[in-house]
């Protein structure tokens, strides 16, 4: 049975929408879905990732999706030794730099048909 595994993002982020990319571009058996997120709310400055019914945020879900990619991102599980604490403290210091940084979108990126389930 295959996976449920959606991943919510900033859709008006450049960073996070030239993650998106990435991610797809990677994911050769096609194990996730995208949803951005709604815009202006709270929960657009994290990432989530929606699998089998739990709900996993900031560093976690990002360490979480590298995890379900092919060889060599599962490596980066090796970060979960590190205390949840410290990942999400550098979690939102990139997040709450990202749009100074990498700009943002007028128009929310939204995947097109990539063979992904929407």
């Amino acid at each position: 049975m295959k996976q449920h595994r959606i991943i919510r993002y900033d859709g008006y982020c450049n960073l996070c929408s030239a993650t998106v990319r990435w991610v797809i571009r990677r994911d050769r058996k096609k194990r996730f879905s995208f949803r951005p997120l709604e815009g202006g709310g709270p929960d657009s400055d994290t990432v989530l990732l929606e699998e089998e019914g739990n709900l996993y945020e900031r560093s976690t879900a990002v360490l979480r999706i590298a995890t379900g990619l092919p060889f060599p991102w599962p490596l980066l599980r090796v970060f979960f030794l590190v205390p949840r604490k410290i990942r999400d403290a550098l979690y939102d210091w990139v997040a709450g730099n990202r749009k100074k940084w990498f700009g943002t979108r007028s128009t929310c990126y939204i995947p097109g048909d990539q063979g992904h389930p929407q």
